[in-house]
C-alpha cells in the first residue's frame, strides 16, 4: 500500500460496527493523508458519498418543526422497552409505536430483551410492512406496505455519484400505502399541522430540489438522474479541508460528534475497547450479511433462502478439530446473554479463533426458533452511539451441551 502512489480505499459500514468502530475507521481514512494518496486521481478513501447531495431536508424530515420528538436510539430498542432510564434519554416509557422499514425482532441486538420488551401488554404495534416478518407478527395491526414499484420517490447513490427521481410503475398492489400516505394520514387524525402532511410524494420531491437549487423532478426523472459528483480538486480537497484550518485533522474533534467522547484517542490508534476472547469465551464471532440476503427483505424469497440454505457458523478447520466439530455437525454458541444452536461449515478463510455467522435469517428458521442476535450487545458504541453486531466474545460447544 505504501509504495501504491494511486491507492484507494474503499470503508464499508461493517467496519466500524465494533466498540472502537468510530476510532478505526478514522484510524484508516487517516492512510491516504500520510501517504499522499489523497491528492492523486483515482487515490484515497471513501466511506459514503452522502454529502454530495446538498438536498435542503426541511419539508422532507420537518426540521422546521418548533418541537421536535425525542430521538431514541434504534440499536437499543430492547432496553427502550423494557424501560432503561438511560434508553429512554429521561423521557417516559415508549407503549406504542409504527414501525415502517425495519424489523426489530430479528435485526436488533440483544434479542431477548427485545422480545421481551414487545410481549407488554401495554405496548400497541403498528406495522406498515411488506412481508410478515417477525415483527409484523407480534403486531396488534399490520398495514400494508408499497414496493419500489408502487410509489414515486426520490434515491440518493450510495456507491455512484447519481440523484435519481422514480415514478411509480405498477398501482398499490391490494390496497397497499407508502410510508409518507400512511404518516399524512395519521396526522389527519391526530390533528397534527404541517404543510408535508397535505402535499403528495411528487409535491415534496419537487418542492425540495427546488429549495435544493437542483432542475425539477421532471428534468431529472427524464434524463435518467442528476450526476452530483464533485470536481477533482474539490473531490479531492486540493483547495483545503472542511476544517477550521483547511489542513486535514489527525487530532478529530470527538467532542463535536458526542456525548461519549472522553473515551477516544486523541490521535490515530488502536482503541482497546472491544469485547475480548478470555478463557470462558475463547471465539470472536462476526454477524456479516449473507451474499443473498443484505437484509431481512431477502429472506423472505424462496429463491434466497434456496441458495443459502440454512443458517450455518463458519469455523475454521484447525479449531473444528480441536472441538472434535464435523464438517456439518449441530453446535451451541453462546455468551453471557443467550446462547443459539446452528450447524457448523468448516471454512479455511478464517483466522483462528474467529467465527463468522452470515446473517440474517428469520428466527424460525434456526433450530430453536431463535436468531444470532441474541448474542450481539446493545452497549452504546462511542461517541455517539451505535451497533456492535461484529464485537461479540462467545464460547462454541459440539452438539446440544449447555
Amino acid at each position: 500500500y505504501g509504495n501504491t502512489k494511486k491507492s484507494f480505499i474503499r470503508l464499508g459500514y461493517g467496519f466500524t460496527r465494533s466498540r472502537n468502530g468510530a476510532a478505526n475507521m478514522h484510524a484508516v481514512s487517516c492512510l491516504p493523508a500520510v501517504s499522499g494518496a489523497w491528492k492523486e486521481k483515482g487515490g484515497g478513501a471513501l466511506f459514503a458519498n452522502s454529502t454530495i447531495y446538498k438536498l435542503d431536508k426541511t419539508l422532507i424530515e420537518g426540521l422546521d418543526l418548533d418541537d421536535p420528538p425525542r430521538t431514541i436510539d434504534m440499536n437499543r430498542i430492547g432496553a427502550v422497552l423494557t424501560g432503561d432510564e438511560d434508553a429512554l434519554f429521561g423521557g417516559g416509557p415508549v407503549s406504542a409505536m409504527l414501525i415502517q422499514n425495519t424489523n426489530p425482532l430479528s435485526v436488533a441486538p440483544d434479542t431477548l430483551r427485545v422480545r421481551k420488551g414487545f410481549e407488554r401488554d401495554d405496548l400497541f404495534v403498528c406495522v406498515h410492512e411488506q412481508f410478515m416478518t417477525e415483527t409484523a407478527a407480534k403486531a396488534d395491526i399490520v398495514l400494508p406496505a408499497t414496493t419500489f414499484l408502487e410509489h414515486d420517490d426520490i434515491y440518493l447513490g450510495g456507491g455512484h455519484t447519481f440523484m435519481q427521481v422514480a415514478k411509480k410503475v405498477i398501482e398499490p398492489y391490494a390496497g397497499s400505502r407508502s410510508n409518507h400516505q400512511v404518516i399524512s394520514a395519521l396526522a389527519e387524525r391526530l390533528g397534527a399541522g404541517h404543510p408535508g402532511f397535505s402535499m403528495t410524494a411528487w409535491q415534496i420531491i419537487e418542492a425540495t430540489l427546488e429549495a435544493s437549487g437542483y432542475p425539477d423532478a421532471d428534468s431529472i426523472y427524464q434524463s435518467g438522474g442528476l450526476d452530483c459528483a464533485l470536481p477533482f480538486d474539490e473531490a479531492h480537497f486540493l483547495d483545503g479541508f472542511p476544517t477550521p484550518s483547511g489542513r486535514f485533522r489527525f487530532a478529530p474533534d470527538w467532542a463535536g460528534l458526542g456525548d461519549d467522547h472522553g473515551v477516544m484517542p486523541e490521535l490515530p490508534g488502536h482503541m482497546d475497547v472491544i469485547d475480548k476472547a478470555d478463557a470462558d469465551r475463547p471465539f470472536r464471532m462476526v454477524t456479516a450479511p449473507a451474499h443473498d440476503f443484505l437484509n431481512t427483505t431477502f429472506n423472505e424469497t424462496d429463491t434466497s433462502r434456496e441458495k443459502e440454505g440454512r443458517p450455518t457458523v463458519l469455523i475454521h478447520p484447525e479449531d473444528c478439530a480441536e472441538l472434535d466439530i464435523a464438517d456439518g455437525a449441530m453446535v451451541r454458541l453462546g455468551n453471557r446473554q443467550g446462547s443459539v444452536m446452528v450447524h457448523a461449515r468448516h471454512f479455511e478463510g478464517l483466522q483462528r479463533g474467529v467465527i463468522v455467522v452470515e446473517t440474517i435469517w428469520p428466527d424460525a428458521s434456526y433450530v430453536e426458533g431463535v436468531g444470532i442476535n441474541v448474542l450481539t450487545s446493545s452497549d452504546v458504541v462511542a461517541p455517539a452511539g451505535g451497533a456492535a453486531f461484529h464485537d461479540t466474545a462467545v464460547w462454541v460447544r459440539n452438539g446440544q451441551s449447555d
